[in-house]
């Protein structure tokens, strides 16, 4: 369990839901806020404690994709907390680093020329369009705002993309006026070819089912980049879209 003094959405709303039950019985109320307290506490002891290294030059990124320590629920219960690891803990989780300075470089304004293959084996139809970046939340977040055409329609879409200290792994989120769900992914970055390898689930909304997805997001230059998606259709990996960024 994350615990800090940001982003603490679920844990506030699970007080206020035990404190609103407590206040309609009354009798219980000294007792319920102690056990609440006494379980946040606890699970703030067993915070994942891991650190990144990473060079801020887009040609040569380094991640140490350590593991994350497992849970002790052995001594959950019984270990006194300590306040100072947690708080390390905490703020090693919550500081951007050198990751998120190096996607804060793509920041700006970008052509995209687009091929997209509706499926396997059939035609490919070109479009272009225009993406936005900046950094949101503090530098915590990469937030892109893409526009343009598809079919003679207007096309709208927006992604969010961060990394995750203590889960070592880049994440994604996607949504678009082409659909009402969101896609979600999470990638590694390989070194080697400088690109994130993202993976996820979306609905195909032609068979109603969940579908794999995959993404490969390559930073070619510090202004030229290449998007690949792929999905598995019919049991076969097919390729869905290209994407072209030049930096404007």
């Amino acid at each position: 369990m994350d615990c800090g003094p940001s982003d603490s959405g679920p844990l506030k709303t699970f007080f206020l839901k035990t404190i609103t039950v407590s206040l309609k019985q009354k009798k219980m109320k000294l007792f319920t806020l102690t056990i609440c307290v006494a379980v946040f506490f606890m699970g703030c002891n067993d915070s994942t404690k891991t650190t990144d290294s990473v060079t801020a030059d887009s040609t040569a990124i380094k991640v140490d994709t350590g593991t994350t320590k497992p849970m002790d629920t052995t001594s959950a219960t019984t270990a006194p907390m300590d306040s100072a690891a947690m708080m390390k803990s905490w703020q090693a989780y919550m500081t951007p680093g050198q990751i998120h300075a190096m996607l804060a470089k793509s920041n700006g304004t970008w052509k995209e020329e687009v091929t997209m293959w509706m499926a396997p084996g059939a035609p490919p139809s070109k479009s272009t369009s225009t993406a936005v970046n900046r950094m949101v939340l503090g530098g915590r977040y990469q937030e892109s705002h893409h526009t343009g055409s598809f079919n003679g329609m207007p096309f709208e879409g927006i992604s969010l993309v961060g990394y995750d200290n203590a889960k070592k792994i880049f994440q994604s989120s996607w949504v678009d006026n082409m659909g009402t769900g969101i896609m979600n992914m999470e990638g590694t970055w390989d070194s080697t070819t400088r690109t994130i390898n993202f993976k996820g689930r979306v609905l195909d909304p032609g068979t109603g089912k969940d579908m794999d997805v995959r993404e490969t997001f390559t930073i070619v230059d510090d202004n030229k980049q290449k998007i690949e998606m792929f999905a598995d259709q019919g049991g076969k990996e097919t390729k869905t879209m290209e994407i072209l960024l030049t930096r404007k």
